[in-house]
């Protein structure tokens, strides 16, 4: 029977940057000839980056992308290259995948399923192909499909039905806590349905609020892994088909899930800078968890070299909070500055003083604090280019626990999507593999140190109640009333729906930051600002 070696290949795209990814995809495929391959495969819109968003609206971008990928086409020796790209067809607009052999497109095939959910919005921009496509490479009979179109039965079926004997489906599936367990049980369902040995190569890298984690695999027509490549790194990996069957290759291990949202979050952040040009990153330390494990995360991305650490003392930052701050930079490697806000604060005391006389002192003026702390690590941005990194939670987003122009002020929110209790799991999982968060810092209490004595629970319900509440009524679509029925206090529930939904304004005003878990405050969450619904109680 005749035989292949089917070459996966997990690519970092750039959106937009086509000569770029042709370059990329170029070097790839001469690895995979040199390595014996009869045929590489590419992650979906590979050429162009996905998701390209309104440059899909342009007919300049798909002209560009004819071009591309014909010169892609003219480059490639000794290899069949399947290449996903946008494609301009008969006055239609496809998210299709061509195969590029003896230096032209011989075959094109067009997405069938335009997903329209959580982050996708292909309806938008692409017609629905019907045509199933069957390329014959090294007398292998092998069918294409691109992501959505194996998420439900049809297209694979179509692929069988034409004569495909192996299903290759291109990816651009981004990252999400325990996203591949789920890609496993769908892959099993079309190799179930179909009989047919799949080899599914997903895209890496950052994009925007979007991590591709990689993770790209090959299963047996019995559902069994046969190779499994890494997450979040680029790589090439080799597939053999024999006999109608695919041997074993290459299985990389599992991982714990605070090692995978690590790397996710330390991508996206090298990503966002290296692919945007950003020379370095500023972050505002306050001595608590969420500026430490920023700060991590920007040095283990970017190097120490990189990355400046701001320290703005007011005189309600408790000594240790000093003492864990400068320790912590001292550790990891780098620059450290301390401006002390009181000087600010005095001149804005005297500035508003006739204005607020007779009023007493509230939420006003701890929110000039942090504003003032905004202006200062602004001022230091626009000096010497490096971006702003914000240290919020998906907690605080959530119930606003947070001020406009202050702690919200900057250009990527690392780790925006992230529970306070997940900021706790995964600080720990980066002290196991180096010393870098102080101890004391995540033991002692959080606290925006604003006034006196303060913490955070002061205002908000405990960490373990406030994430389950808002993960039950923003990811999962829960009414309070079902909440209430999970357990939780009426009074909870009350509070914390009433401060996410009063919020939604300030979110709105966020920076982007990474999407780790299934539903971000981003792409995905699409609540109107005014708004008089009552939730059902």
């Amino acid at each position: 029977m005749a035989s292949i070696r089917i070459a996966l290949a997990q690519i970092n795209s750039t959106v937009g940057d086509l000569a770029g990814n042709a370059a990329r995809i170029a070097g790839f495929a001469e690895r995979a000839r040199a390595a014996g391959a009869q045929l590489m495969v590419t992650p979906e819109l590979a050429l162009a980056g996905y998701p390209p968003e309104d440059l899909l609206l342009r007919p300049d971008f798909y002209r560009a992308c004819a071009r591309s990928l014909a010169e892609l086409a003219r480059r490639i020796e000794g290899i069949a290259v399947v290449v996903g790209h946008p494609e301009e067809h008969r006055g239609d607009y496809f998210n299709a995948a061509s195969l590029l052999r003896g230096g032209r497109v011989e075959a094109t095939y067009r997405k069938h399923r335009l997903p329209n959910y959580e982050v996708f919005d292909e309806q938008r921009y692409f017609a629905a192909g019907f045509e199933p496509c069957v390329v014959e490479v090294n007398g292998v009979r092998c069918g294409i499909n691109i992501c959505a179109d194996v998420w439900e039965p049809g297209a694979a079926d179509a692929a069988r039905q034409a004569g495909a004997e192996l299903l290759l489906a291109l990816n651009a599936s981004p990252y999400h806590m325990n996203k591949q367990a789920t890609r496993y049980e769908v892959l099993r369902e079309r190799t179930r349905a179909t009989g047919m040995p799949v080899l599914y190569a997903n895209m890496v890298g950052g994009q925007d609020e979007l991590v591709f984690d990689g993770a790209s695999f090959a299963l047996d027509r019995d559902g069994r892994l046969a190779a499994q490549l890494p997450q979040f790194a680029e790589a090439l990996e080799f597939v053999d088909y024999a006999d109608g069957a695919l041997c074993p290759g290459a299985i990389a291990p599992e991982r714990p899930l605070e090692a995978e949202v690590y790397d996710a979050l330390v991508l996206g952040v090298r990503d966002y800078l290296g692919k945007n040009g950003f020379p370095g990153a500023i972050i505002g330390l306050s001595g608590g968890i969420d500026s430490a494990l920023t700060l991590a995360i920007a040095v283990d991305a970017l190097g120490a070299e990189k990355v400046r650490a701001v320290m703005m003392p007011s005189p309600y930052t408790a000594q240790i909070s000093l003492d864990d701050a400068r320790a912590m930079a001292r550790t990891l490697g780098v620059r450290y500055d301390e401006f002390p806000i009181a000087p600010a604060m005095q001149t804005f005391a005297a500035m508003l003083e006739k204005e607020f006389v007779g009023r007493a002192a509230d939420t006003t003026e701890e929110n000039l604090q942090a504003r003032i702390r905004g202006m200062i690590l602004m001022a230091l941005s626009n000096k010497y280019g490096s971006i702003v990194l914000t240290t919020g939670n998906k907690s605080e987003m959530a119930v606003g626990y947070a001020t406009l122009y202050g702690d919200m002020a900057g250009g990527f929110a690392v780790i925006k999507d992230l529970y306070k209790t997940l900021v706790y799991r995964v600080s720990r999982y980066r002290n196991g593999l180096s010393a870098a968060i102080p101890e004391r810092i995540i033991t002692r209490a959080p606290s925006a140190e604003l006034k006196p004595d303060q913490t955070d629970q002061d205002t908000l319900p405990p960490y373990e109640v406030l994430d389950a509440i808002i993960e039950a009524y923003m990811e999962r679509d829960l009414s309070p009333r079902e909440i209430v029925g999970l357990g939780y206090a009426e009074n909870d529930v009350r509070r914390t729906v009433g401060m996410l939904k009063r919020s939604e304004y300030k979110r709105r005003q966020a920076p982007v930051g990474i999407r780790v878990t299934r539903r971000g405050f981003g792409k995905d969450w699409r609540y109107p600002i005014t708004s008089g619904y009552a939730d059902e109680w």
